[in-house]
């Protein structure tokens, strides 16, 4: 596990618990050499996991589109930051990038981020793991409409018990890992999206 692939907000949220959150796991992930792979803003909980990361030595790569770098201003002090035309290119140049993936609390972007994700997995255009820090139960309403497609007879119970669902950030990590050593197998063929 050498990449995690973060989605998040570009807003800090209501609750102080999620900026909190944000910085524990840029922690952990710069102490277990995981590279941080996202959307490159310097705001919200972009800009904590980013300086989190940053300050433990670690290493941050963001993506981002020109568009957003005119309205949010990126995230200059990463090591490194790729400016795209597109949000599809920037999607695809994290998907490439990550190893694994975590969604974190955010808004419709991350929503379309890590559904994508999923969809990819279940198309079989990748195969990396998908999880959801769950902090203050952010994630719980989002994993009962799972649930419920699953009811309904749209999505396959195998497809929903590989969602990785974890509030406490080191055990989310430690989940991650299980999950890519015994699903060692990664590819990804972008011609195919």
């Amino acid at each position: 596990m050498k990449s995690i692939g973060v989605f998040c907000g570009a807003n800090h949220g209501s609750n102080p618990v999620y900026q909190e959150a944000g910085a524990a796991l840029g922690l952990l992930m710069a102490q277990q050499n995981i590279m941080l792979v996202y959307g490159g803003g310097n705001v919200g909980l972009m800009g904590t996991i980013a300086d989190a990361v940053l300050a433990e030595g670690g290493r941050a790569i963001g993506v981002i589109p020109q568009s957003l770098v005119d309205r949010e201003v990126a995230h200059r002090n990463l090591t490194e930051l790729h400016v795209v035309q597109t949000m599809h290119e920037r999607k695809a140049m994290m998907a490439a990038r990550s190893d694994a993936f975590i969604a974190m609390p955010g808004g419709f972007g991350t929503f379309d981020e890590i559904c994508e994700i999923i969809t990819w997995n279940q198309l079989g255009i990748l195969k990396k793991p998908v999880a959801f820090f769950n902090v203050n139960g952010y994630w719980d309403k989002f994993l009962e409409m799972v649930d419920h497609t699953v009811a309904e007879g749209f999505v396959k119970y195998d497809q929903r018990e590989n969602l990785i669902v974890e509030s406490d950030p080191e055990v989310l990590l430690q989940k991650i890992r299980a999950y890519a050593d015994a699903t060692s197998d990664y590819w990804v063929d972008f011609k195919r999206i």
